[in-house]
């Protein structure tokens, strides 16, 4: 159910969401910046200082204290992991730690400017039994502007949600693009002794096993409205196709003869590529969700595996033997039109076409080691993002096309890990028993 209601002499949309949680829009400017606090195009990106102090309490009687500090770091983190940001020392803030003025016009800028925040974040809460409303604002310091303002309401446990939709608000503001906060990733794992399927959210938080076949299982890939997850599983003794729905007990097994495997969805639609050899050689076919063959994608006598579509879903990207040795090649499905895309180096595998439609990311074997490697889709601007340190596979994006997760043997055992689209501020994502590899990030997952 949605309001329109009169806030301080501002008309505003109050907006009323299923389950715990009510968000409704306050004081804020425009939807889209006057310019572009950062360019996300840039390789050279520099990070841009910020300040978030501990958030106020806003309650009249003492309540929880460890929130003022929690919800702020936990913003914080959220941002930092973006990597367009360098978080600012909250020891050389020169305000009272215990009750920072959190909205204009109390501010006092010039504290803020003087320690080198170019923006900056304030936060009250206030708690009434179990439900915990939050205040969040972000401002210019320099220009003494209010850029974002947002009220959030809902039970304490709900707290991350709150903070990741502003943090949302905050990149969208500063960029243009929604971000990835409310985007998971879904990996391999080997802790249970069998290789099954685990996801976790964003950056890595709440690790959850989705599989239990007790039989190795391979390539996850999640439809673009995140309703369902296709893999390969060898849970019937050679790898078969399943479709599943991630909120019903419902879904489909391809099981052809040969291999069936290396699913890839086609955006927007209820239908997947995947890699059949039930006609003798290996070649892509298009599939209805159910698993019902449309039509052949490829037909040439090297082994033809591995699609990935573009945004658009009119091009797909895979990966081709007919040239002698694996390489990258786009297909025009509307035309039919094949051309290759990739001629350095003798081994180019595991294609992931950006979201943002540009690149292609994927998997290069040279000099003893796998490396990850980034490429216009016309073949333009090849680009090593990294270098020779453990073997480095199965890139993805994230939803937003600003950073690629993928696996590496770095430290020895095989870990999930981020980075930017340029290659910088690469670091492990999680840790789990076993070894963790090929990951698939999600498109943005809506709210509840």
């Amino acid at each position: 159910m949605i309001r329109n209601i009169v806030i301080a002499g501002y008309k505003k949309t109050v907006t009323y969401l299923a389950g715990t949680l009510i968000l409704f829009f306050f004081m804020t400017s425009v939807s889209v910046a006057d310019y572009t606090y950062i360019n996300i195009s840039n390789p050279f990106l520099r990070k841009v200082p910020i300040a978030i102090p501990v958030f106020k309490n806003l309650s009249e009687n003492s309540v929880d204290a460890r929130i003022s500090r929690q919800a702020a770091d936990m913003l914080s983190d959220a941002l930092e992991f973006t990597g367009y940001f360098k978080m600012l020392d909250r020891g050389a803030f020169l305000i009272k730690p215990e009750g920072p003025a959190i909205k204009m016009p109390e501010i006092n800028f010039q504290n803020w400017t003087a320690v080198g925040s170019e923006l900056l974040i304030t936060g009250g809460y206030s708690m009434h039994g179990n439900q915990l409303e939050i205040e969040l604002r972000l401002f210019d310091t320099f220009k003494e502007k209010l850029l974002v303002g947002k009220r959030y309401k809902g039970i304490k446990k709900g707290q991350r949600k709150m903070i990741h939709r502003f943090c949302s608000e905050v990149i969208f503001k500063l960029t243009g693009e929604r971000g990835l906060f409310n985007s998971k990733i879904a990996f391999v794992s080997t802790g249970t002794g069998n290789k099954e399927i685990y996801a976790c959210e964003f950056d890595g938080y709440h690790p959850e096993q989705m599989t239990r076949t007790k039989h190795i299982t391979l390539s996850p890939a999640w439809s673009s409205d995140n309703k369902w997850i296709a893999y390969t599983s060898f849970l019937n003794g050679k790898p078969d196709l399943f479709i599943r729905n991630l909120r019903q007990k419902r879904g489909a097994i391809v099981a052809r003869k040969g291999i069936n495997a290396t699913p890839a969805w086609v955006p927007g639609q209820f239908a997947l590529a995947a890699t059949l050899s039930f006609s003798g050689d290996q070649e892509i076919y298009l599939l209805t969700g159910s698993g019902k063959i449309i039509k052949r994608l490829t037909n040439s006598r090297g082994i033809d595996v591995s699609p990935s579509f573009s945004p658009d879903g009119k091009q797909m990207a895979f990966v081709s033997q007919r040239g002698g040795t694996p390489q990258i090649y786009i297909k025009h499905l509307e035309t039919g039109q094949v051309t290759r895309l990739t001629f350095e180096g003798r081994y180019n595998t595991q294609p992931s076409w950006s979201p943002a439609g540009d690149k292609i990311a994927y998997s290069a074997m040279g000099n003893g080691h796998i490396n990850i490697m980034v490429i216009g889709t016309d073949g333009q601007g090849l680009m090593q993002i990294t270098h020779d340190a453990g073997n480095n596979e199965s890139p993805t994006w994230s939803p937003d096309a600003s950073m690629i997760a993928f696996s590496s043997t770095r430290e020895g055992l095989s870990r999930i890990y981020v980075m930017t689209a340029y290659g910088t501020d690469q670091r492990r994502l999680l840790t789990l028993p076993g070894e963790q590899s090929n990951p698939q990030w999600s498109s943005i997952i809506a709210n509840n």
